[in-house]
């Protein structure tokens, strides 16, 4: 026996079938509801709960506490209703005619930036077409029903695109990105699914944009930033990208070569050695930004990397710079390490 789930401010309202979670079935219904991981981890698809009771599903305390529950907050890509519900979610617009589909491609060009970063660069079916917006990933598909998530680094193209590129740092025993530095050959063809997320500049703000990006965190920053210079767009945009050593920004003079009056680049070492050479800024990425913007209450962020990364951004920004939680756009690069205690709570 399915519920109904209504939606507000909205009013869009669809039903969520038996064992189903609230998120999938909207998206299915054709709402576009903001979303990320779906392992009940990044928390982007956080509702609140106005009316009815939701089993809230596999999620650990550290990202949806007994507290958050006491509000009303709920993940809704774990969370199933338990009787018809009513549920505050911000829907998104600008997403028409943009949807997930399964697709071959096959591997044209693999650079290697860093000892421990790859650079695909996929080929996709010439009549393809592909669209999507940038700061949108794609899940690779693999054995066994198993899949890996990759960011697009390029831009988005009003007509589509036939290639995409994704950047894929080397993490020693992945399933995936152990073969990408070993056996991974040019022209061997793969599958996806995408585009999927709902990171992407928001247009219908006019606020200053901060974007903060770790490791290959800098991925979907990089598409986000060229299609907006692309573009044209006004508003202001400062790049902070972090890394622990030098060597690890590994397109460093890329977005140092974006010349724009609205656009300013400020890379960050927290880890510098004498190496490096390093005479710009040092120390965590976030804190930068907290030192040059004390007050973020009239800018918009988008955050991409690490974990850890994220979540300090999110808390310190709103904690003691006055950025409106509302205005905080988030992208985790989760590894299955990191999704370790989601998948522990389900068991």
């Amino acid at each position: 026996m399915g519920h109904r789930v209504t939606l507000k401010p909205s009013g869009h309202g669809f039903e969520v079938a038996e064992g189903q979670n609230i998120l999938q079935a909207g998206l299915d219904a054709g709402f576009m509801m903001p979303y990320s991981c779906r392992t009940g981890v990044c928390r982007t698809c956080r509702g609140t709960l106005l009316e009815g009771k939701v089993d809230y599903g596999a999620v650990h305390p550290t990202y949806l506490p007994d507290s958050d529950k006491a509000k009303g907050y709920a993940l809704l890509c774990q969370a199933r209703p338990l009787s018809d519900i009513v549920v505050e979610v911000h829907e998104l617009a600008g997403m028409a005619g943009i949807r997930p589909r399964k697709i071959p491609c096959r591997v044209e060009r693999i650079e290697r930036p860093a000892p421990d970063v790859a650079i695909l660069n996929l080929r996709l079916p010439m009549n393809e077409n592909f669209r999507f917006l940038a700061g949108q990933y794609i899940d690779i598909l693999l054995k066994d029903a198993k899949r890996r998530s990759y960011s697009i680094a390029n831009p988005p193209r009003p007509e589509g695109v036939t290639a995409l590129q994704v950047h894929v740092r080397h993490t020693p025993g992945g399933l995936f990105t152990d073969r990408v530095f070993s056996t991974l050959k040019e022209r061997e063809l793969l599958r996806f699914e995408g585009p999927l997320g709902t990171f992407f500049v928001r247009e219908e703000s006019d606020k200053p944009i901060v974007m903060v990006a770790s490791g290959t965190g800098f991925a979907p920053i990089k598409a986000m930033c060229e299609n907006a210079l692309e573009r044209g767009m006004k508003r202001p945009i400062t790049l902070y990208w972090g890394c622990r050593a030098k060597r690890d920004l590994y397109l460093l003079d890329m977005p140092a070569s974006w010349k724009h009056e609205s656009f300013k680049f400020i890379p960050v070492l927290s880890d510098p050695t004498p190496e490096c050479r390093w005479t710009d800024r040092t120390g965590f990425v976030h804190r930068a930004v907290m030192q040059d913007f004390p007050d973020l209450s009239g800018v918009q962020v988008y955050a991409c990397g690490a974990p850890v990364m994220v979540d300090a951004a999110r808390r310190d920004f709103v904690a003691q710079c006055s950025l409106p939680a509302e205005e905080f756009f988030a992208d985790s690069f989760l590894t299955e390490a990191d999704k370790a205690p989601a998948a522990a709570a389900a068991s």
